[in-house]
């Protein structure tokens, strides 16, 4: 006689194959620093836009044969005339298990799936700290995770041949 799970058959279950999966396991932030070098003189100048840079990299690791580490690294600052008015550097990381993924595959999902995943919580943690150091909140605009693989994917390409000579 067999045995039935859930109306079905659990040896059949089990022979079946699962699909594709990602998983988020963990999120956290590794790294964390807002400086507000001219306070209070920054917090009481004539309110003026500031020119706003932010620079955008993602990095994975292999932690086992599914699991990957992926970090996003934001970096940024807010100046007038010169003048800092802040800036802060954050690494904003997740665990992410990755199951019945074709190995192609895998290059586009973490450098591009599993940071647009990170990127809304990153984002607030920026906007916050922002506000705690006395600004208005800076609110990143949505990043296009394609363009930065495509240009990440496009460097490495141009190293190769340069290695290889």
């Amino acid at each position: 006689m067999a045995t039935t799970s859930n109306g079905g058959d659990a040896a059949a279950a089990q022979a079946q194959p699962t699909g594709p999966s990602l998983n988020v396991l963990a999120q956290y932030v590794k790294d964390f620093s807002f400086e507000n070098p001219n306070a209070p003189r920054s917090l009481m100048q004539a309110p003026q836009q500031p020119q706003i840079s932010v620079q955008i990299n993602v990095n994975t690791t292999s932690l086992s044969n599914t699991d990957y580490e992926v970090e996003l690294k934001l970096e940024g600052k807010a100046e007038i005339t010169g003048n800092t008015l802040f800036g802060f550097d954050l690494l904003y990381a997740g665990v992410f298990r990755l199951q019945n993924i074709p190995t192609d595959n895998l290059p586009p999902l973490l450098m591009i799936e599993c940071p647009r995943l990170l990127f809304p919580f990153a984002r607030e943690i920026v906007a916050n700290a922002v506000i705690h150091g006395g600004f208005p909140p800076l609110l990143l605009d949505p990043i296009d995770f394609v363009a930065l693989f495509q240009q990440k994917m496009a460097s490495l390409q141009s190293q190769q041949p340069a290695e290889q000579a």
